[in-house]
């Protein structure tokens, strides 16, 4: 009997013949459904867990490439998370149709053929399982939208612009961080529901040299813009801007996240700043939790836009940075002229770099203590066809003295991903100075009443 209901279940599943049934499945559903399609497809994708839930439940990610347990130098990082909000589902259901459709598509279809064999695609299905158990079946005022600590955690990364540093992080947020800085990650999305349109870094501002009008401008504005504008223009609806009745209209169906509204301590900028990831947020449905009959029509308005932004990993240049005898230099700051980020970009432990770029001349200067500054200018073209960004390598000469002026990179402090059970988190900068004059200060006070 046992048996039999064991297919019950797996078959539930699985509509015969037809890929993936078009319903909401349970986070053990998805569970088995993940581990099945490892097992069937082993060749060329990869199970893993990133970490838990506050409640206990593996925060599974799935690889697909051909070299998918492992990174290959020249072969983009690209990544897909849903349901962060619990209660925002679209996300989580588009990202299992879309594991169905590769895994069908591998070596039948020649756009997904060419796409897992120049990239390696990570998708994780549910950042916030507990939520969406906890989650109740209203188009838009259901509960389940924060973790089980009830904690937004889109509000939880640490922010270049607050001084959140020291708030404590959930075990979801420690848990993508970390996903974060040990994978090179090129370009992500993070899926969303409640409206419907592309939006764009920066989400936040503290005034700077960033807030241009009302939008907060990334020195990779141009980048963002056409990153947003290949979803929604692929997009059945989402480019019209106006999709849904109680919704602003959106030009192109895009929006630069902080001219929408200001967001402290959202993933998008933490990927872009802090991850070296250009990160812009989808909002996929008017409905965060639409009834099952609408979830066929909504894969299909957004199956071609999924696809077509995942292509996009393949924009600008990519290569190496190696010293005069050919060995790959870690930790070299490439930067572009004009692009000054908050954090440079830096090679990985392969030397390797990634700048998303649109075609054209930019001049390149690469840095690395130790070492002679380069300055090249280099063209780039338009690599979407060849499914692979211009490969430009830098060689970097060292310098005899160490004293030599100039030649010392930028620096930047990651926040180290500490979680809520250790009720710590590393400081930005900024935040540590203030702490250490408040120490000062308190001292001279203290010693002013001693003598007086």
């Amino acid at each position: 009997m046992w048996i039999f209901s064991l297919c019950l279940f797996l078959g539930s599943l699985v509509s015969s013949g037809l890929g993936l049934e078009f319903r909401y499945h349970n986070s053990v559903q998805v569970q088995q459904y993940l581990k099945d399609i490892s097992a069937n497809y082993s060749d060329f994708t990869h199970l893993h867990s990133i970490g838990r839930s506050v409640e206990g439940r593996e925060l599974w990610v799935l690889i697909l490439g051909q070299h998918p347990r492992e990174h290959r130098p020249g072969i983009p990082e690209f990544k897909y998370v849903g349901n962060m909000h619990g209660n925002e589902v679209v996300g989580r259901v588009l990202l299992l149709q879309l594991i169905d459709h590769l895994t069908q598509s591998y070596l039948r279809d020649p756009f997904v053929t060419r796409l897992l064999n120049s990239t390696r695609i990570h998708i994780l299905p549910s950042m916030n399982p507990d939520g969406f158990e906890a989650a109740t079946r209203d188009c838009l005022y259901s509960q389940g939208r924060f973790n089980k600590n009830g904690v937004d955690l889109n509000r939880n990364f640490p922010d270049a612009f607050s001084g959140n540093s020291g708030q404590v992080r959930e075990k979801e947020v420690v848990a993508v961080m970390e996903w974060i800085q040990n994978e090179t990650f090129v370009l992500s999305a993070n899926l969303h529901g409640g409206a419907v349109v592309a939006s764009y870094a920066y989400d936040n501002s503290n005034g700077g040299r960033e807030l241009q009008g009302s939008a907060s401008v990334t020195p990779d504005d141009d980048v963002f813009i056409h990153l947003a504008k290949t979803y929604s223009l692929k997009h059945t609806s989402m480019h019209k801007g106006n999709s849904c009745p109680d919704s602003k209209d959106f030009s192109y169906g895009i929006t630069n996240g902080y001219k929408w509204y200001p967001l402290k301590g959202g993933m998008q900028d933490y990927n872009y700043v802090w991850g070296q990831c250009l990160e812009i947020t989808l909002e996929l449905s008017c409905c965060k939790f639409p009834p099952e009959s609408d979830l066929q029509d909504l894969w299909e308005a957004n199956k071609p836009a999924l696809l077509a932004y995942m292509q996009q990993v393949h924009l600008g240049l990519k290569g190496q940075v190696l010293d005069t005898n050919g060995v790959p230099v870690e930790n070299a700051s490439v930067e572009v002229q004009g692009r000054r980020n908050l954090c440079p970009f830096r090679t990985n432990h392969n030397g390797e770099y990634y700048r998303l770029l649109l075609p054209g001349k930019y001049t390149i200067t690469v840095t690395c203590p130790g070492h002679k500054t380069l300055i090249e200018t280099v063209s780039v073209p338009y690599g979407l066809d060849e499914f692979s960004a211009k490969t430009h390598n830098f060689q970097i000469q060292k310098i005899v003295s160490s004293t030599v002026p100039g030649m010392t990179a930028p620096t930047c402090v990651t926040p180290r991903p500490r979680s809520s059970e250790n009720h710590s988190a590393a400081l930005l900068p900024n935040t540590i100075t203030a702490l250490i004059a408040l120490t000062i200060h308190r001292l001279l006070v203290s010693l002013d009443r001693k003598l007086f």
